[in-house]
């Protein structure tokens, strides 16, 4: 056969201009139509190389790479700044096992990334739990607070560090300030899993960035919400309480030996473009938000999270870059696929009740005006449904992950011996497998956790919807390996 399926694919996709409102950052490539960088985007496959004479090295940088870095660092107010090429996920594992040792207690929050739980299983570490308070509304997480922070560092005086996701999947931000008074009151170190906050420095009308709140370390995830390439990310360190010796040989361990230059020329884009272009870009990304908001606020049939929903949960501030939309009387999932199938408008994701939009410097005005005329077209097409009832069952599946049960650690779990069973009839059973939905990639189960009847409703729920389950090994999703 003469072809190449993923090349084809993605080729194909690209000749449909895809309106985008979920990652990555530069939007299908838009920000190379703002920023007219030396022909960047046509001279990309040229720019492929390896650790040759002036090329410099990653993990031994001490010329351009080291310069890059350097400027990453002073625009972004670290003290020191490392690229990744790995992924938002080689710097969390990296940022965590330099700050503890195998054994070690780690106060995390529940709803982390999967990659948090992978770090405990690699670095032998014991998870803490602190959960989130919900929006009944809409089911999502809503963050963490300081109170239940402080409770839990006074019950487990032994704990470590402190790792915690600011902002959420949907733009909420804890009030980091408080909390990093007390972290630091216990001399505990806080380290920031900020993957969807790397643009957040770009205006005051924006959370505070993890940095300017006192983290001892934030991995950002400059792919998401910046200009760079998928899989390219940065870290960022200030203060003495991390080794970083020990992180530089936590970063060789968990990136490659042969580091992509096609990344780390995406992350040198991005820093130049933060510069020079990102508060000026992003001005004029807050003002097509505040219009597109008002127009939404203005129908009573369409609902999109309001920019001061945090104010009376004791939480900072909410990221209203983060777009969480729902129309009544459907479906998230079925919302997303009309947006997609009817009017060539993807969103970052989808559940019972509603539709996630991720925007960036990248998007224009005519991409929220396309995207604002779908929602009108959707809504006064939808027939009547039980409303109710899907508020209810997204928050109730939301907060499933609350009554589990804790049996053994996820490092604990991999080693144990398991047996494989129908996951209908797994209720009481301690999984040896994650049960993920993707997107965003927090884990409903640990391995290690007891499976509840609320976590089958759920799970069933979203395959039954056509949504995604990572984790398990049978892709259909029929079985699962618990502990026996």
């Amino acid at each position: 056969m003469n072809n190449a399926p993923i090349i084809d694919k993605l080729l194909q996709l690209n000749k449909q201009n895809i309106i985008s409102f979920h990652m990555p950052g530069h939007k299908n490539g838009k920000i190379y139509d703002k920023i007219l960088y030396k022909n960047f985007k046509d001279i990309l496959y040229r720019l492929d190389t390896t650790e040759i004479s002036g090329t410099d090295n990653l993990h031994n940088a001490k010329e351009i790479i080291k310069e890059s870095q350097q400027r990453a660092s002073r625009i972004f107010k670290s003290e020191e700044t490392f690229f990744l090429v790995n992924g938002s996920t080689s710097g969390i594992y990296s940022m965590i096992m330099a700050a503890t040792s195998p054994g070690d207690k780690i106060l995390i929050d529940r709803n982390c990334h999967q990659s948090v739980i992978n770090a405990c299983i690699l670095g032998d570490l014991v998870p803490i739990y602190v959960y989130p308070d919900m929006d009944e509304k809409r089911g999502i997480a809503m963050g963490v607070s300081p109170d239940d922070i402080e409770a839990q560092l006074e019950k487990h005086n032994d704990i470590k560090a402190v790792v915690l996701t600011y902002p959420t999947y949907y733009g909420i931000a804890c009030n980091l300030k408080k909390i990093e008074k007390t972290v630091h009151k216990y001399d505990k170190m806080l380290l920031i899993d900020e993957a969807h906050g790397a643009h957040l420095g770009l205006n005051k009308d924006l959370p505070l960035p993890a940095l300017s709140c006192g983290a001892d370390a934030v991995v950002q995830s400059t792919h998401k919400t910046l200009p760079s390439f998928t899989q390219s990310s940065m870290l960022h360190i200030q203060g003495n309480r991390l080794d970083r010796d020990r992180l530089r040989f936590m970063l060789r361990v968990h990136q490659s030996s042969s580091p992509s230059y096609l990344l780390l020329s995406s992350l040198d884009f991005t820093v130049m473009v933060y510069e020079t272009k990102g508060r000026y870009l992003m001005e004029n990304l807050l003002e097509d938000i505040r219009r597109f908001r008002q127009k939404i606020k203005e129908t009573d049939r369409i609902d999109i999270m309001e920019d001061g929903i945090t104010e009376d949960r004791g939480f900072k501030s909410a990221d209203i870059t983060r777009m969480w939309i729902g129309i009544e009387n459907i479906t998230g999932y079925e919302l997303e696929r009309r947006l997609r199938g009817n009017f060539n408008i993807q969103m970052e994701l989808s559940d019972k009740y509603g539709v996630l939009g991720v925007a960036s410097i990248a998007n224009t005005g005519s991409d929220f005006d396309k995207l604002l005329n779908a929602l009108y077209k959707i809504s006064e097409d939808v027939e009547a449904n039980k409303t109710e009832q899907l508020q209810n069952s997204a928050f109730r599946g939301n907060l499933a992950f609350k009554n589990v049960e804790q049996v053994f650690t996820p490092r604990e779990a991999l080693y144990k011996t398991k047996k494989r069973i129908l996951f209908k009839e797994s209720q009481g059973c301690i999984s040896g497998e994650y049960i993920i939905p993707y997107p965003p990639g927090i884990p409903l189960v640990v391995p290690g956790e007891k499976i509840n009847d609320e976590i089958i409703q759920q799970v069933m729920y979203i395959i039954d919807d056509g949504g995604e389950i990572l984790g398990l090994c049978d892709e259909d999703c029929e079985w699962i390996k618990t502990i026996t």
